[in-house]
């Protein structure tokens, strides 16, 4: 599955970069796993991906690949 961050980048030793892809390894609640530009995963709000520490905008996410029972659609748009 795959996923699309659209928003104000973010960094700190980890991330997401405004308009790239990202792989995302499943969903666990209302988070997405998803490898960020640390190359780690790490779980970030399904409907609102924002960076914790200093808080900040964040942005959404836009399905670039989703699997045949629809788990991104479902985590994202509910």
């Amino acid at each position: 599955m795959k996923v699309r961050y659209v928003g104000e980048s973010f960094h700190g030793g980890f991330g997401l970069t405004n308009g790239k892809v990202y792989e995302c390894l499943g969903v666990e609640g209302p988070f997405l796993r998803v490898i960020d530009d640390s190359e780690e995963d790490y779980l970030y709000s399904a409907t609102h991906p924002a960076p914790i520490h200093p808080p900040g905008p964040g942005g959404r996410w836009e399905i670039v690949e989703d699997d045949e029972q629809g788990t991104l659609e479902k985590a994202i748009y509910g």
